[in-house]
């Protein structure tokens, strides 16, 4: 299908998980894309796959002041961004009394401030038909322990997406969010702990899906397709829960 035909899209996180299946998922529906990272071995791995296929740039998300930078590089690349789906982020669990001043900051940094000022500094290049798509999470629906801060950064991100779509629907911007639940990627990866613990954790959470599985990164990526196309065009400030039923319990 060609449903994002001759739309230009910009996608941060975009070279690993739920970010690389939707980019890979844009491109085979007609749109021509960025993606940002932060590491340099993502960077040249994303490079390797999408040749001229993609704008690969990295990126430190959680930099206010890089975001203008990047801004730059699409407006010389396109000259104008269709879409935007803010998916970088960061996922750090801990219990209240063991965060520290500047872990909470870091969160607050990639989660928050950092796509607060990418979309204030694409505002001058946004189309009169653009769609921006929030990556939230339904950590900020439900009371899991030792996830306090995730679940504030992304409930903060969750309000932005309904408090911009009443900002700047005047633009022709349509702002929405996604809210998965477990999904399948190497975030699970990133938390520190030993594989028996990871795996435990991964049980648990299981457990609690209704359906009996973790997510995949394709599924989320279709939703945000959707979203991001001229199907949704009367679609706004909404929120679409992708947890397998999780958040209903």
């Amino acid at each position: 299908m060609t449903r994002l035909e001759n739309k230009t899209a910009l996608i941060t996180g975009g070279t690993s998980g739920i970010g690389l299946e939707t980019a890979r998922q844009f491109i085979a529906e007609g749109a021509r894309v960025s993606i940002t990272g932060s590491s340099e071995k993502s960077v040249a791995a994303a490079r390797a796959e999408f040749g001229d296929k993609a704008l690969v740039i990295q990126a430190d998300a959680g930099n206010a002041a890089g975001q203008k930078i990047v801004a730059g590089a699409i407006k010389e690349a396109f000259g104008h961004l269709d879409i935007l789906f803010v998916n970088a982020g960061v996922a750090e669990f801990g219990p209240l009394e063991q965060w520290s001043e500047g872990a909470f900051d870091k969160s607050i940094a990639i989660n928050v401030k950092g796509p607060f000022f990418l979309i204030q500094a694409l505002l001058p290049i946004f189309s009169k038909q653009a769609s921006i798509v929030l990556n939230t999470s339904i950590n900020a629906h439900i009371g899991m322990p030792n996830s306090s801060v995730y679940a504030l950064t992304k409930g903060a991100l969750l309000t932005l997406a309904k408090t911009l779509s009443g900002e700047l629907i005047g633009r022709g911007i349509r702002v929405n969010a996604v809210s998965p639940g477990p999904i399948a990627t190497p975030l699970y990866g990133k938390f520190g702990m030993s594989e028996a613990d990871a795996n435990a954790m991964a049980s648990q959470i299981q457990a609690q899906i209704p359906v009996g599985r973790f997510g995949d990164a394709g599924e989320v990526a279709k939703t945000i397709i959707f979203l991001a196309s001229d199907e949704a065009a009367y679609i706004v400030g909404s929120e679409l829960v992708i947890d397998g039923g999780m958040s209903n319990l």
